[in-house]
């Protein structure tokens, strides 16, 4: 047993394991009220317009409460016609301009907010484009969606409600609370004294709702991840064929449930505290009356002076509330800015020169040269890749294999710089990948792996997405280069058949035959074959394998081989064992020297192909 298990073998209860887990995510990951101001700051014109708003609309309304003293101890007991058309009009009026200004410091709040939602999520959503595989590898599709979507969103309420709201609610109660006291003094202790209770009270509640703010956001996004996971076209024949359903829909059901406990818990957070608080508030009423009177608390108060302060004091009562409620929704929204302020923090984004250099695409050649190339991925006890040194000459195919595990894929992703290597370098025409404009490197270096992955859209977008500019011939070529064009013809909507979610309204082969239509669009010089064919019939793999061929033609190869029958059209073969070259040369003087690759040769199915 560990010893800080419970005695008898029994577990602590979840919720305590989760309030644990919640103190220790919030306290990692601190969200300063400073960072969350420089969201503004290219709003400042907007926030002190609105600012201003705020203020007018809240000094213009306590103007009421006088004029209504003014109605009652003098107007209507004199029968001063002309003060009291004044004092009615003037309420009517205060009640236009209010709303005018309401409807007005709304617009631009909102539109202030939008605005700062757009530049927060395009901004995560950048960064998220810079980050290695490695982050998506360890991250779950739906809790980036969800920080992606849900969290911004919800922030969207902070930013055009809450703060305006507290801007709003604090102009008011200090206003209200400077009239109160002109009107007052006495009666305005009486008031007032219920302050401080009620700020303490908000504070218990803040802290409540933030730590249950930040577990409902975990389960939303654990709910996310179970959608995108069980309900995408994989998911569901994966499940179809293991007999999961029940499953599934029990896990579905069982986070759902958990999220129904917490989203309850978020709205009833502090809620016996706010009861109390209205209960207090509804007192305060009777007991100024009370006071007023009584003959030794009372003299000298006219009727005027107790319904204009008791005005006041129940127009205060709302702002208080208010900014009582929007600091427990602040205080829970640093759950929400803390977890888009991790993404947006996280260092394993592809560095990106401060001066990228080019290269003229008209005299690309398309040499790639591995300099002592090392690689180790974060946390392995050893490295993957350990001083290679390699050369792919211009126009030439260069297969590399080996075993499962060796670190050819891990190669092939060092040339398109989906990863860098942690020692050594890659040169494309002589200059380091991490020093040139990385959308250079995408258009120079293309990738056709063994899983193909179109777009949930036609055929002509799918192709399009890869040459924006392509004309209508332009795509047929590349289509008849991929020996899929006439399938692409025989369909009744041609190109702008939908491909289906993933690709899946077509075979593996044409979804290959698709991607490779696509990467001749771009006309890359340096192409990496990750396996193409490796999971096609033998017919398939003729038809890809041929269009493969064409695409290749001209264009630096890395060709990465898990079944050696790929291996034969290659101008020079590579054997990587563990992270090392062990063996180069052709085909023949390979099987020549009978080293590894002998080996693989005679153990292989290959050896019966050619045999």
């Amino acid at each position: 047993m560990h010893p800080m298990a419970p005695m008898g073998g029994g577990r602590p209860p979840a919720s305590a394991a989760r309030s644990a887990d919640d103190k220790k995510w919030l306290a990692e990951h601190p969200v300063s009220v400073k960072r969350i101001a420089a969201l503004f700051r290219p709003h400042l014109g907007t926030v002190i317009v609105v600012v201003l708003l705020i203020v007018a609309s809240s000094l213009i309304g306590l103007a009421q409460p006088f004029i209504i003293r003014e109605l009652i101890d003098v107007a209507i007991p004199n029968r001063e016609v002309d003060l009291l058309l004044a004092g009615a009009g003037g309420l009517v009026l205060i009640a236009l301009v209010s709303s005018v200004l309401e409807v007005v410091q709304t617009w631009r709040a909102t539109l202030m907010g939008q605005r700062v939602m757009h530049g927060l999520r395009t901004g995560l959503f950048t960064h998220l484009q810079k980050q290695s595989l490695g982050f998506f590898t360890n991250s779950k599709s739906g809790d980036v969606q969800s920080r992606l979507i849900n969290d911004v969103g919800q922030m969207q309420s902070v930013i055009t409600n809450s703060a305006t709201s507290i801007a709003s609610n604090l102009t008011t109660v200090v206003a209200t609370a400077c009239a109160m006291v002109a009107i007052s003094w006495k009666l305005s202790l009486i008031s007032l004294v219920v302050l401080p209770p009620a700020i303490i009270l908000a504070r218990q509640t803040a802290r409540l709702r933030r730590a249950v703010t930040g577990r409902r956001q975990r389960e939303m996004s654990n709910l996310t991840s179970l959608i995108e996971e069980r309900l995408s076209i994989s998911g569901v024949r994966l499940s179809k064929i293991m007999g999961t359903g029940a499953a599934d829909a029990s896990a579905f059901a069982q986070s759902s449930h958990r999220l129904i406990d917490l989203e309850m818990k978020s709205a009833l957070a502090g809620r016996w505290r706010m009861a109390a608080m209205s209960i207090i508030f509804a007192v305060i009423p009777a007991v100024l009356y009370l006071v007023a009177g009584l003959p030794a608390t009372g003299d000298g108060m006219s009727i005027g002076t107790l319904v204009a302060f008791t005005g006041l004091q129940a127009g205060i009562f709302r702002p208080v509330m208010g900014l009582m409620q929007i600091s427990v929704q602040w205080i829970s929204a640093m759950a929400l800015f803390g977890r888009v302020f991790e993404y947006l923090d996280t260092d394993q984004a592809l560095p990106l020169p401060e001066h990228p250099r080019r290269l003229d695409p008209a005299a690309m050649r398309g040499e790639v040269v591995l300099e002592r190339v090392g690689f180790r991925y974060p946390g392995a006890a050893a490295p993957t890749l350990e001083a290679l040194d390699l050369v792919l000459e211009p126009g030439t195919m260069t297969a590399v294999v080996g075993a499962t595990g060796s670190g050819k894929s891990t190669m092939g992703s060092l040339l398109p710089r989906l990863l860098d290597p942690t020692s050594g370098r890659v040169l494309l025409d002589g200059v380091d990948l991490r020093e040139l404009d990385p959308e250079q490197v995408s258009r120079a270096v293309s990738v056709v792996a063994q899983e193909s992955y179109l777009l949930h859209t036609t055929v002509r977008e799918n192709l399009l997405w890869a040459a924006p500019g392509a004309s209508e011939a332009e795509l047929w070529q590349a289509l008849e280069a991929a020996q899929i064009a006439e399938l692409i013809r025989s369909l009744p909507d041609g190109l702008e058949t939908a491909v289906g979610q993933r690709g899946h309204r077509f075979s593996g082969g044409e979804q290959q035959r698709l991607a490779i239509a696509r990467t001749m669009l771009r006309r890359p010089k340096v192409l990496v074959l990750d396996e193409a064919t490796s999971a096609l019939d033998t017919v398939t793999e003729a038809l890809v394998q041929q269009a493969l061929d064409e695409l290749a033609v001209g264009r630096t190869t890395l060709l990465i081989a898990h079944r050696l029958s790929t291996v034969l059209r290659a101008d020079r073969i590579v054997v990587l064992d563990s992270g090392r070259i062990v063996e180069s040369g052709t085909f023949a003087e390979l099987v020549e020297q009978g080293g590894r690759f002998a080996r693989l040769v005679a153990n292989s199915e290959f050896a019966d192909r050619v045999g």
